[in-house]
Order: structure tokens, then sequence, then C-alpha cells
């Protein structure tokens, strides 16, 4: 067994290969150094530059050369204005059909038809009445290390009866709920700058965990096809986690519903290695309790969150993190996590002074695979430093892992 302090050793690319599968064959579809595309005009091809004038043109054509502010806007945006976040939302559309114009046309038509018969430029104003789904179903939280905002969705819920009922008992209650899921989406692309070299697409990440694919089949192909259609190229990637093993299946269902250019942003990871993989894309303080992360829905109510410290764990390892300079009567309050935990962990405060005991904080217990994130406070009476340890010895698993704190000096008055 060897002892480290953490940073020694950044987190690995990539998760360590396994038996190769049809799982394993769809992971190598997308890799962490996705670049978002180019929405410079300037830097496109010639074709491409000729493709995109062309849909101007043909989409003033179709509104009689005089089109008016809201049938061709979308999000705010005036297609026809002739500013750079109109050629982004072009470009979007042009991309999805491979630069061919009367097919880009088409769809972008269709979809400021359907914009407006939805009355989704107002759906954010809408209470549509499914509080109990927010913050669990589908909602936006943070943003991936590269300023992606992020939606995270989990539909293991539904494998209750009677939430299923209530959410897709019949078909209006169906249509309502993909009212509210669009509206969700809307929040996203509302975070969205829709301008060249900024951030003009989010991360999507999908928990397939007890998802009960039967049920879902009909309200997910229809998720499926409204977004496809009506907001192309409006995500950079899809990552699902906690991957079953009849993913092979659920995939083969939803596959003839989305294009080549999709499924090549798709990640997958397989179940307990959500953590491993979310870790490479997005910082641990945005990424929730449940998977492996810092973040906890009271945490979102206290403003940005604070920055948290990543390191690894190898197996047969034992890691002490020590944060020293604790003054006596201050106060440390920290957050730590193991992504797939299965190993000791424990915390103890060493006073400084010789001939002082060493506290035991938190007595060495063995923590569960699924457990989130430990949470705790500590106030000394006498300044030393608090040293949490993480012991992987019994291994040989290299894990992921952050931690974070902060300090409150006691507030003495003469």
């Amino acid at each position: 067994m060897s002892q480290k302090t953490p940073f020694q050793d950044p987190p690995e690319a990539s998760p360590k290969p396994y038996k190769k599968s049809f799982v394993a064959t769809l992971m190598g579809a997308a890799a962490p150094s996705f670049k978002e595309d180019n929405y410079f005009v300037s830097l496109l091809k010639s074709s491409e530059k000729k493709a995109l004038q062309e849909l101007k043109d043909k989409l003033l054509a179709s509104f009689d050369g005089a089109p008016s502010s809201s049938d061709a806007s979308m999000w705010g945006i005036p297609l026809l204005g002739g500013d750079d976040r109109a050629d982004v939302i072009l470009l979007k559309f042009l991309r999805a059909r491979d630069f061919r114009v009367g097919d880009a046309l088409n769809m972008l038509l269709k979809c400021l038809a359907w914009r407006k018969k939805f009355g989704a430029d107002n759906i954010l104003e809408e209470d549509l009445g499914f509080k109990e789904l927010e913050g669990v179903i589908a909602y936006m939280q943070g943003y991936d290390r590269e300023g992606h905002p992020v939606c995270f969705n989990a539909y293991g819920v539904f494998r209750d009866k009677d939430m299923y009922e209530r959410i897709f008992g019949d078909e209006e209650k169906l249509k309502k709920f993909l009212r509210w899921r669009v509206q969700v989406l809307e929040r996203g692309i509302k975070l969205l700058h829709f301008k060249p070299g900024g951030i003009n697409s989010l991360i999507q990440v999908t928990d397939l965990k007890d998802m009960p694919k039967r049920e879902l089949r009909v309200a997910s192909n229809q998720i499926l096809s409204l977004f496809q259609d009506n907001y192309p190229e409006m995500v950079a990637r899809k990552i699902f986690i906690n991957v079953p093993w009849y993913f092979s299946m659920l995939y083969s269902m939803f596959s003839p519903f989305l294009t080549q250019r999709t499924k090549s942003k798709f990640v997958i990871s397989k179940e307990g290695n959500a953590a491993e993989t979310l870790y490479k894309f997005i910082r641990p303080e945005d990424i929730p309790v449940q998977y492996g992360g810092l973040s906890r829905p009271s945490d979102l109510q206290n403003g940005p969150p604070k920055p948290a410290s990543e390191f690894t764990v190898k197996g047969g390892e034992k890691v002490n993190i020590q944060i020293e300079g604790i003054e006596a009567g201050a106060t440390i309050t920290w957050d730590i996590v193991v992504g797939g935990w299965d190993l000791e962990y424990s915390a103890e405060f060493v006073p400084n002074a010789e001939g002082s005991y060493t506290i035991a904080v938190e007595k060495p217990r063995k923590i569960g695979a699924t457990e989130e994130a430990i949470h705790n406070s500590f106030t000394s009476r006498e300044s030393g430093k608090m040293v949490l340890s993480v012991d992987n010895s019994a291994s040989r698993k290299k894990k992921v892992a952050a931690y974070r704190y902060v300090v409150r000096k006691c507030n003495t008055t003469s």
C-alpha cells in the first residue's frame, strides 16, 4: 500500500478499456477533444458560404421579400437581419441537412411554423404545473469545462406506476409533458451566445438507470423527433450514463430517429462509471451528488458553486489531504467525494501543540459504492490541521475524486 497527497497524478483522459461490445464500440464514437462547429463566415468553405447566401435569398423569397420580425425570427433574433447571430442559426439548419439548401429551407420553414403554432417564444412564461419534476426529470444545471450549459435528464422515477399514470396517463397529459420538456430546453437555449466564437450549443446528460424503456417508448420517440426537427445542432455532446445491458435494443429503437451527425456526438458510460465519465467533461462542483459530484439542490440558491480540487486515487493507495493553518476557534466545512467510493474514509484534526491529542472527527468507515458526497464541519479549540483520508488499498481500480473546503475564523470581540 502506498500513500500520497493529491495532485501528483492528473485524471486519465479516458477510462481503462474493457471487453469490446456494442456499447464499447459506441463509446469510441465521441472523444473529449470534440470541438464546436465554426460559425465565422470568413472561415467557411466557398461552397458553404454560397449555401448560406442562397438560404438567405430563398428564405427572403418565401416571405415575398418582406418578412415580419415575428414570422422570420427565432429566440428574438431576426433571421434576415444581416447580423452574425442570424448566421449562427442558419448555419445550424444547413449543417443539419449537410448544406443541402432546399432541405435546410424546408426544415427552417417548418420549424418557424411549428414555433408559431406551439407558442415556443412565450413558453418560458407559462406555469405548466410540473413542480415535482423540476430538478428530477430534466433540468439545466451548471456548465461543462468549455462553458456549455448542461441539461441533465433522468426518467427512472417513471418506474412508479402512479407517477407514470399521473404524467402520461392519456394523450392530453403526454402533450402537456412534451410542452414542459420543450420549456426546459428553451431555458437552456436562453443561455447560449448565438455568436461566432461563442457558446452555441448545450451538453445533454441522460441517466438510463431504471428507465422503463417500454412504457416511455412513445414519449421518448416524440421528444427525439420534436427536438431533432426544431432544434438542429443545439447539442454539442450527448452523454449517456448508467447504461444497462439492454441498451443495444434501446439504441436500435431510437436510431431511426437520429441523424448520423447526432449519433457521432454520443458518449456512452456503463453502470458504475458515471463519475469517471462526467469528470472528463464537467467539473465536480457542477455535477449532482447522485452522479459522484458535489452539487446539491440547496447549493444552487447560494450563487456560483465554490470550485473543487480534483485528484485521483490509484488502486492499492491511500491518499491523505492535509488542510493546514486552521486557527483556534475556527470552523472548517468540507465536501469530499470519490467516484464509485467502495473504500475507507476518515477525518481527523491534528493540533499543532506538542502533547495535544489527535481528534477523530470521523472514524474510519467503509463508504458504499452508491453513497453521495460527504459534507461535514468541525470547530477547533486549538490551532492545527485537518486530515481527510481515503484508503483504496483493497481495490485495484483507479478512481476520480474531488474535495473543497472553507475555513471561517472565530469572530472575537474585546
